[in-house]
This record gives C-alpha cells, structure tokens and sequence, in this order.
C-alpha cells in the first residue's frame, strides 16, 4: 500500500500527554561505517549511519537469493523436496579454497532444495547458491533476474544483484544498510514457518573429508546465536572489498528489531560490535502501548462499495519505541491511499497509524478493514458517478 494521498487528523485514538521533556534518542557509538537498526513492531528506526550508502554486501546478498526460493515454494512452484544435480562445471568452479566458503557438495550428487537452503544459510555455500538458482532456472543469470525483480517488488531501490552469492563482481551487486534490513522484514514477516526452519539453525553436516572420509559439520556463522535472548537470524558476509558485515534479527518480549552492520574490519569486530548493538536496541529502548488490538482507530472513505466508509482497526496491540524511562508526548494521523476501493476485504491493510514525538522518528504501523465492504450495485454505482461529475 502506498500511503500518500489522503492523510486524516488524528487527534482521538492517541491521548497526548503533557509531559515538559522532549525525548532525546538514546546516543549508540560504533567502529563501523554503516550501521542501521530498525524496530519492526512500530515501525522506529532506533539508529541510522549511513545507510542509505551503496556498498558490496559479500554474503549477505544470500538473503536474497533465499527469499526468492521462498516466494517460489510459498507460490507452489518449488518443493523442499525437489533435487537438483550439480554440475560438473558448477561443482569445479566452486572447489577448492579460492572458492570462499563452501558446502563441500561433490559432483554429480542430487541435493534437495532444502538441503541447499541449509548450505546457503548456516554454510554461506557458495556453491550451494549456484546449484539452486541453476536448478531453478537453469542459469545463474536467469536466477538473479528473479532476485533484481524481487527486489524491485519490494522496493530496494539502491540494490542491485550480479550473482546469486554475493561474490565480488566489479560493482555490478551492490546494496544499502536500509534496503539489507528491509529484506530481511520481509523474508521474517512473509514467510514465517520457513525463516523459523531455516535461519536459526546451529550448525549443518555435509559432505566429507577428503582421505578420511568423515562429516563434515560447520558453525552457523551468526554472532549473536547463543548469545542475545531470541537471536534467530540472518546473514554474514566479508570479503576484501566489503569488510565484515552482518544483518540480524531477534524478538524479546513482543519486539522484532533488525539490525545491519557493515565494513567492519575483522571477524572478531563483527561478533562483539552485533551483540552489543542489539543489546543497545532492546535496552536502550521500550515499548509504550498506545492502542489496543481490535480497537476502531477511525475511518477511511469508500469509493464504489456498499458503503460510504470502513472502521480502520487496530490487527494487534500497537506501540511505539520511545527511549527507556521516558513518556514523551506523542500524537498521531491516519494515512492512506484514498478514498478506498472496493471490494474491501476485513482485516485487509488499508490504512497505517502515523506516531510522532518531538524529538523521535515518526513510527508507522498497519491498521486493517473492520469490515467486509463490498462493490455497490448499479444505482449505487450511477449514484457515485454522478456525484463526482457534479460534485
């Protein structure tokens, strides 16, 4: 939904209250030169530096390269049980420890899609990236039209993807702090049950040991696994040209925050510096309720439907982030895309909440059709035709 055109006053659903201090955002120093944080439950970015810069994402272009096989399995167009050969030729240049992180897939084997998944999150595989998008679509190439049509669905305005790795290619890939995080909401809240599956895992066994012949087990490279209260994803990434980089996600007490985190200079730097800010996010910030789940907000116009109007109404107990110990005041306006069309659909995201504070970043979050409304028959339709000719 594009919120632009109709934005109503908002003066009821939020009490301000006159506390004399305006809030001042929670101060948070960093080593590195991108970092961004977002409060997924209200919509509060708690930090941004430099996000909007354009930068190598190494291995967190994998993000990517996941969400798009989730939209394919949600879709129906890909099971987690499908398998796919790897090629001789896939299997040779993605061999071999100039290849960078691996799988450790062998040529000829059949690998299932969730397997390769596996090998993608918890393994960084680069070969296993390349097995899946030639799998799927046959080429590499063809495979990062889907990510690059992905991303332009979503609206990662300055990212573009060259490979379905993240492997160093003259520029041609390239990201943002903010559209890294902005991929990882969407893979978190559209696909659920497959982001549970597969991003929180520990550690992954495949392949074997050349000689030896014994499983080969690796680490889940996240840093804050283990190590921050509901840690579960998503994704690292380095190279030379990149530095260490990391985007993640963990869910306390009802809030979702994602954070990114790039250019740092060492693995180590990476590890300390994610715990610390997400720490930071949770910390240094709450969670003030401002409305409770179900409660009518206002109303939206209706353009051809049954009726004139549709309650917008809260879909969960919403809140905003405000700095820890502080009330500020706060007030609020509905935005939406207006008048609506029908048919509306109850429960369907119509509208959003708009809360601002002095001092704080304005918080946005989703309000939903209270009702069914349906198209309006042909008088009414006549009827509404002739009120906007004549006015």
């Amino acid at each position: 939904m594009t919120k632009l055109l109709t934005a109503l006053a908002f003066p009821a659903a939020i009490v301000a209250v006159a506390y004399p201090a305006i809030a001042a955002a929670p101060r948070f120093e960093t080593p590195a030169p991108v970092a961004f944080m977002e409060d997924l439950s209200s919509g509060a970015i708690l930090f941004a530096k430099d996000a909007d810069r354009r930068m190598p994402p190494a291995s967190m272009a994998k993000m990517m390269t996941v969400y798009t096989a989730f939209q394919m399995i949600k879709a129906g167009d890909l099971k987690l049980d499908t398998e796919f050969d790897v090629r001789p030729e896939t299997w040779q240049r993605w061999h071999g420890p100039a290849a960078g992180s691996t799988m450790f897939l062998s040529a000829g084997e059949r690998v299932s899609v969730a397997n390769l998944l596996y090998g993608i999150v918890t393994l960084s595989g680069n070969d296993a990236c390349v097995v899946l998008a030639e799998g799927i679509s046959g080429t590499e190439s063809a495979f990062v039209e889907r990510m690059n049509d992905n991303a332009r669905k979503l609206g990662l305005t300055n990212s573009h993807f060259g490979t379905s790795n993240g492997w160093p290619d003259n520029g041609v890939t390239y990201v943002t702090a903010r559209d890294l995080a902005k991929l990882a909401a969407a893979t978190i809240q559209q696909h659920p049950r497959l982001y549970k599956q597969f991003y929180s895992r520990r550690d992954f066994t495949w392949g074997k040991t050349l000689g030896g012949g014994q499983a080969i087990t690796q680490a889940n490279r996240d840093p804050l696994l283990g190590r921050v209260a509901g840690a579960d994803g998503l994704k690292t990434g380095h190279t030379e040209e990149a530095g260490y980089g990391f985007t993640g996600s963990a869910e306390q007490n009802g809030r979702r925050l994602v954070m990114v985190l790039a250019g740092l200079t060492s693995f180590n730097q990476r590890a300390s510096e994610s715990v610390r800010f997400m720490e930071w996010g949770f910390r240094a910030w709450q969670a003030r309720p401002v409305v409770k789940a179900g409660r009518t907000v206002g109303q939206a116009q209706v353009q051809m439907g049954g009726a004139s109007s549709v309650d917008l109404v809260a879909p969960r107990d919403l809140a905003v982030t405000v700095p820890s110990g502080d009330r500020p005041p706060l007030s609020g306006k509905i935005v939406y895309q207006g008048p609506l069309k029908a048919p509306i659909a109850k429960g369907a995201h119509v509208a959003d909440l708009v809360v601002s504070s002095p001092g704080l970043p304005d918080q946005t979050m989703p309000l939903v059709a209270g009702a069914d409304v349906g198209e309006a028959g042909f008088f009414g339709r006549a009827s509404a035709g002739l009120t906007g000719l004549f006015g």
